[in-house]
């Protein structure tokens, strides 16, 4: 994981619209007595995964094992993750592999699934029957570069991101990257390695279709100036199923009439109408980066470390898109610093409204630090990927702020340094990353970054 996501302050905490995030979810946060979530995390004798009493994990797949289609080996960096839903109750976990070309393992090479043989990002795709037992595991997309985050489609599709925008003899690539990908988990020749040239060519992280237009709005995380910008992308062809998104489009950054950095605002609350979309010069960034780009005298908006990005429902309204930006620093040249913002764009209103503000003076403190992947929860809610140092968490987030730990990495003490009375070794895990639930919510899927190992947790979720 990039050392960007380590430093999000300690103490996170939560103020504004919550309710605002789980927009679309129908179902009470869960509750167990007087409190919050499940209950306390049980100590796992296994020293893998501990979680409140009632559920259980399974190992689906760990780096280094062999593939099941004899491809290679199981790669690392198990980041960004999607489940679709498969004929007789199977499941299709797409998995990113966000690897640099420093990484130890690299995803396989595979004929007519690679791009760039030289990079060694990508993604897996495991098929689970209704068990969990996994029937396959197999290369969908090979040779693409720090395969972050993404989003789904519509059509049961995964967009794959690459967070990065090296050129071909960059590094050793041979072709140039920061580009978005389509993978169908469930036949990744199908979508081939193919990129998604006309969505642009910058440092990528999430993207979040509307269903009712087809529009795919991007995020662009770029830590250091110029900071990134907020997308989205007009397909000549939308909601036309898999491979859809290669009959091109138009790509066009947001425009915020008078605010040039979204830092800027912190007030929880604060709209703004008449948002424009200006057309961007040249997508591909043959000469330019895009954020650096001429957008004219009115300039554009640029935001720090812009991140996550869903779509919600709007109580069967039109609905909206949600995007993040992880924080800002005024050092780095940030017009402000801020601990996170959570923005809602309403595209039928033109109208961008700051929902949700991370702050060390609100009023529900998330117990961890540097929260990452996100996703909304089956029961209501969100669950919350913990990336920082020490044992890491995915804590959960209820409809009225309260905070619960779901699930901890557990850490195994060497028996050697307790026998001998000296101080515990901790051997700890990665952080968590790629947190989703099934298409029937009955389990959530979670990847720990390193070692790359994915689980499937069950329980009652209903509770």
């Amino acid at each position: 994981m990039s050392a960007t996501r380590r430093q999000i302050l300690a103490g996170i905490v939560f103020s504004g619209a919550l309710s605002e995030l789980f927009a679309g979810t129908a179902v009470a946060a869960p509750t167990t007595g007087r409190h919050a979530g499940y209950g306390p995390l049980v100590p796992d004798p296994d020293g893998l995964l501990d979680l409140p009493a009632g559920f259980r994990y399974k190992v689906l797949s760990r780096q280094g094992d062999p593939l099941r289609s004899g491809e290679g080996l199981v790669p690392g960096n198990h980041d960004g993750m999607g489940a679709f839903a498969g004929r007789r109750g199977r499941v299709h976990l797409v998995r990113n592999h966000e690897n640099r070309v420093t990484a130890p393992s690299s995803v396989p090479t595979v004929e007519g699934l690679t791009y760039d043989p030289a990079a060694k990002g990508g993604c897996t795709a495991l098929e689970l029957d209704g068990r969990n037992d996994v029937r396959g595991e197999r290369v969908a997309i090979a040779g693409t570069a720090v395969n972050c985050a993404g989003g789904p489609t519509p059509w049961n599709t995964w967009l794959t991101c690459e967070e990065t925008e090296d050129r071909a003899g960059t590094n050793g690539y041979t072709k140039d990257h920061g580009f978005v990908f389509e993978v169908d988990g469930a036949d990744p020749r199908r979508t081939g390695a193919v990129p998604l040239t006309a969505m642009g060519r910058f440092q990528h992280e999430a993207v979040a279709i509307d269903p009712r237009s087809g529009i795919v709005y991007e995020t662009e995380d770029a830590f250091q100036q110029p900071f990134g910008l907020f997308y989205r992308f007009l397909p000549n062809r939308p909601l036309g199923g898999t491979g859809s998104l290669r009959a091109g489009g138009a790509l066009e950054a947001m425009r915020v009439p008078g605010v040039p950095d979204l830092s800027a605002i912190q007030e929880t609350g604060a709209r703004f109408e008449g948002v424009e979309w200006v057309p961007v010069p040249d997508p591909m960034a043959t000469q330019t980066p895009v954020r650096l780009q001429d957008f004219g005298p009115k300039g554009i908006t640029h935001a720090q470390k812009l991140e996550g990005c869903y779509w919600g429902g709007n109580g069967g309204g039109p609905g909206a898109v949600y995007f993040v930006s992880s924080f800002a620093r005024a050092k780095d040249g940030s017009a402000a610093t801020h601990f996170g913002q959570v923005w809602k764009y309403e595209p039928h209103r033109r109208r961008l409204t700051l929902v949700v503000v991370f702050g060390p003076d609100t009023d529900v403190r998330l117990p961890g630090e540097s929260p990452d992947n996100i996703c909304l929860a089956p029961a209501g809610g969100l669950m919350v990927c913990e990336d920082g140092d020490g044992a890491q968490h995915v804590f959960g987030v209820s409809r009225k702020g309260e905070v619960y730990a779901m699930a901890r990495n557990a850490q195994a003490l060497t028996s050697a340094a307790t026998s001998a009375g000296g101080t515990a070794e901790a051997l700890e895990w990665g952080e968590f990353a790629g947190v989703t639930f099934s298409p029937d919510a009955s389990t959530m899927y979670v990847n720990c970054y390193t070692p790359g190992t994915t689980f499937a947790v069950t329980g009652p979720w209903g509770r």
